[in-house]
């Protein structure tokens, strides 16, 4: 796909932006040695609290969740930043954000259906429908030597 200058520059943005941020808050739970993905799930009140409160009943369970959600975000991230694999990271954050949009909504507050949840969801189906790793990124390289 053929993007203007300035198109291309903002969508590897976009990319670079979501990546860090992705990048940050797996790390921030990674060295924060009381982090834990309960308190989150216990206020889940929506039409699936009750499977996400269960979540927390099993310690095993919670541990694995919680290595799931620190290494994805992380993974993610690093995907983003590098443009390596950016469709599978892009897919993996809509997922990751939809679970987390669909344990806590935002009309549960005074944001009615779009909170940033939503909006980075939607960012990061920008990046997976308009690439720019292909261009600007580890998968450029891997497409070009994998061509030879």
């Amino acid at each position: 796909m053929k993007y203007s200058n300035i198109q291309f520059i903002l969508l590897v943005l976009i990319r670079f932006v979501l990546g860090y941020h992705f990048l940050y808050e797996g790390f921030d739970k990674l060295f924060d040695e009381n982090w834990s993905s309960a308190p989150f799930l216990i206020q889940s009140n929506w039409i699936f609290s009750d499977f996400f409160h269960s979540l927390t009943n099993d310690q095993m369970i919670l541990k694995i969740i919680d290595l799931l959600n620190i290494w994805g975000q992380i993974l993610i991230g690093f995907g983003l930043i590098l443009g390596l694999y950016v469709s599978i990271s892009a897919f993996m954050g809509v997922l990751m954000l939809l679970l987390y949009y669909i344990a806590i909504p935002p009309f549960q507050s005074n944001l009615l259906f779009v909170d940033k949840n939503m909006i980075e969801l939607l960012c990061f189906l920008v990046i997976a429908f308009f690439p720019t790793s292909k261009v600007f990124g580890l998968d450029f390289l891997i497409k070009s030597t994998r061509s030879k």
